[in-house]
């Protein structure tokens, strides 16, 4: 079975067609529970979210800040495994008909084998993958296995990497780009800064794939901000926050992330 990398870039230009910036979620699977995980998905697809990312908890999250590293903590002393990020990644999929993708460090997926992960995310609808500690120079084996299932190889790109390794890096990527607004570790921020904007404006001289920003926007403001640049505004730690403070409540925490989805849908159309 065939991944759809097709889907995801087909709403990525729909988003472009339309004028504004594509949304894209992030949650991670198995938080609060893995049915958990599964509803807060549909939900900020319901709000108005284009793609989701499903985020693989790891024991040593290096990219990712406070936030999202509890909310890791309790998906994998629930005992998540990579059978329920594949599950996660089905039944959003299924239910919404919208690009799902899987972001995960290099480690889980060495171990659990380049092969069958790629075959399993695919037979689960999947888009792809974002990888954001494999280097773009050891990546052959996995895009030619992801390329042969149809999934995305979506990688990092930070203020800090030189225009030369950011021709490298998106020669060999695909789906989009994943342009991490600043230095540093995921989280919410007051301000996205300049440093987005010349992220972007030095990617798209290397590459005609969208370039999608996270890192740092929370708000609809900061999502209009982005928009005016970013084929894309990528939001995580800002519904991971929410789902923590309904400490428990989900029908609370469900309604949290879809309100947000939806000031965060209006945001990107503002482009202000």
């Amino acid at each position: 079975m065939s991944g759809n990398i097709k889907l995801l870039s087909d709403t990525l230009a729909a988003a472009k067609a339309e004028g504004r910036s594509a949304l894209i979620a992030y949650l991670p699977a198995g938080f609060p529970t893995v049915d958990g995980g599964i509803e807060a998905a549909k939900a900020v697809f319901d709000g108005g979210a284009d793609v989701v990312e499903v985020g693989l908890p790891h024991s040593d999250p290096v990219l990712d800040g406070p936030v999202i590293q509890t909310a890791d903590d309790i998906a994998l002393r629930g005992g998540v495994k990579i059978a329920d990020v594949m599950r996660t990644v089905r039944e959003a999929h299924t239910a919404t008909g919208k690009p799902v993708l899987v972001m995960t460090y290099w480690n889980p997926i060495d171990r659990y084998g380049i092969e069958r992960f790629t075959a399993e995310l695919a037979e689960a609808g999947g888009a792809g993958c974002i990888l954001p500690d494999l280097p773009v120079q050891e990546s052959a084996t996995w895009r030619e296995h992801a390329d042969k299932h149809g999934l995305a190889t979506v990688f990092v790109v930070a203020p800090s990497s030189k225009d030369a390794r950011l021709a490298d890096i998106t020669a060999a990527g695909s789906g989009f780009v994943y342009a991490a607004s600043l230095m540093g570790v995921t989280g919410t921020r007051e301000s996205v800064g300049e440093q987005a904007q010349d992220l972007v404006r030095r990617t798209k001289a290397t590459t005609g794939l969208p370039v999608c920003v996270g890192l740092g926007v929370s708000n609809a403001e900061q999502a209009a901000e982005v928009a005016r640049f970013a084929d894309g505004v990528i939001v995580g730690s800002a519904f991971v926050k929410l789902l923590l403070a309904a400490d428990g409540d989900l029908a609370a925490g469900l309604a949290g992330v879809r309100s947000l989805a939806g000031e965060l849908a209006e945001g990107v159309r503002k482009r202000s």
